[in-house]
């Protein structure tokens, strides 16, 4: 194909695309109006792993208490990951309130309109980068997030995971020669359209697609051979111990997870992981001693990479010496019919209101969040279920067990 030709059919492809995009794109979503570069940020961050539906709501509060990149810098990380809890992927959360530091310190509280500079934020790749870009000022830059990905692997016939870096680079390629000159805004949002309402991963809508004339997949009656899926890997599952310890108040146990890892800087009832001595455990991290009352029936939430079993072992506490916990700003007790809950993860928090009813969630819990992305590729939801229990004796048999070198901690996911 010469330059030329090249060019024209890109300039076809865009063209189709508005058109339809004008008619039967999205034109009601929170962050296009007013569409700030500041909320595009914020919802293109959000979308990474998550459908729209399920953003909206977690956007619009955001929105409501922090309106702009100098609000979120100025506000507290507890703050941040509470209006988080839920959504998944904290990480994000955590990179969201670095970010806008950044821009707050760095760029007297407007998002960089340069590609390079957009990129060095914390949690933003290049195609969200570009995609941010785009949308907020019309920079013509190139997206490659996961419905993209699939409109151009069947579109040109591609082969290959485009996890693998030469197949990416294809990709890449054709998704930087169908830009159009104009409208980028609306050409950015039309292909993230155009892979979550039509051309979706399974049963696609060729029949409305404003692109299928050309399109090679469709032609050789291929669609669902592109993209090529992941190679497989079993999701191994993993055991921990939840651990619930009250006081004499009736005040529970809670500590503020690692920044890095499961549950990165959210609060959540201790963890010992599979083989951990939970008096160990709590001696040496929070220097008190409890007694094992009862093993709770288990439950299991799904991550991406692996599955967490997680038992909970309700404790009652039966020393700690006055200081304990008093000079720790990472630990403290929870007063459940009192105290509004932090941001805790979905499953922690699920269990703790189903325990104490009285207790008073951050804000109002919304729909646990699929992991299936409107611009990227759709993993399994995370969710919770119950498993059987294990008996008390055996678990606090398993408690006297010595913990591993490091005192080891379930892994992130």
């Amino acid at each position: 194909m010469s330059a030329a030709t090249s060019v024209a059919a890109g300039e076809d492809f865009a063209s189709r695309l508005l058109t339809w995009f004008d008619s039967h794109g999205r034109h009601g979503l929170p962050w296009q109006s007013p569409r700030t570069a500041y909320r595009v940020w914020l919802s293109e961050v959000m979308l990474q792993q998550t459908q729209v539906a399920t953003v909206i709501p977690y956007f619009e509060r955001f929105i409501a208490r922090f309106p702009d990149f100098k609000a979120l810098a100025a506000a507290d990380i507890d703050e941040v990951l509470a209006l988080w809890a839920g959504l998944g992927y904290y990480a994000r959360a955590r990179n969201l309130h670095a970010a806008a530091k950044q821009v707050a310190s760095l760029h007297c509280g407007d998002l960089p309109d340069d590609l390079e500079a957009a990129q060095a934020l914390p949690g933003v790749g290049r195609s969200t980068a570009a995609a941010i870009l785009a949308q907020a000022y019309g920079s013509r830059h190139a997206i490659l997030d996961g419905n993209v990905k699939r409109v151009l692997a069947r579109h040109a016939a591609i082969p290959g995971w485009p996890g693998e870096p030469k197949v990416a680079a294809r990709l890449w390629l054709v998704s930087e020669r169908f830009l159009p000159q104009t409208r980028l805004a609306d050409y950015t949002q039309a292909i993230m359209d155009l892979g979550a309402t039509l051309c979706t991963a399974r049963a696609p809508a060729c029949t409305r697609c404003p692109v299928a004339a050309d399109c090679a997949a469709r032609l050789a009656d291929r669609t669902e051979d592109f993209p090529s899926s992941k190679p497989a890997k079993a999701r191994p599952l993993r055991r921990a111990t939840l651990l619930l310890v009250e006081n004499e108040q009736g005040a529970v146990l809670i500590e503020r997870r690692p920044p890095t890892g499961i549950w990165g800087g959210l609060w959540s009832l201790p963890v010992a992981g599979e083989g951990e001595s939970v008096d160990w455990l709590l001696r040496e991290r929070f220097g008190i001693s409890v007694e094992p009352l009862e093993t709770l029936p288990a439950f299991r939430h799904a991550f991406t990479h692996f599955e967490l079993e997680l038992t909970p072992l309700l404790c009652a506490l039966i020393d700690a010496p006055p200081t304990a916990l008093h000079e720790r700003p990472e630990q403290r007790w929870l007063t459940m019919h009192r105290d509004a809950l932090p941001g805790l993860p979905a499953p922690v928090l699920s269990f703790l209101t189903r325990r104490y009813p009285t207790a008073r969630p951050p804000i109002e819990p919304c729909p646990e969040p699929s992991t299936a992305s409107s611009s990227a590729s759709k993993p399994k939801a995370s969710r919770v279920r119950q498993s059987p229990a294990t008996s008390a004796s055996a678990s606090t048999s398993k408690s006297r067990n010595k913990p591993g070198p490091n005192g080891s901690r379930t892994r992130p996911g």
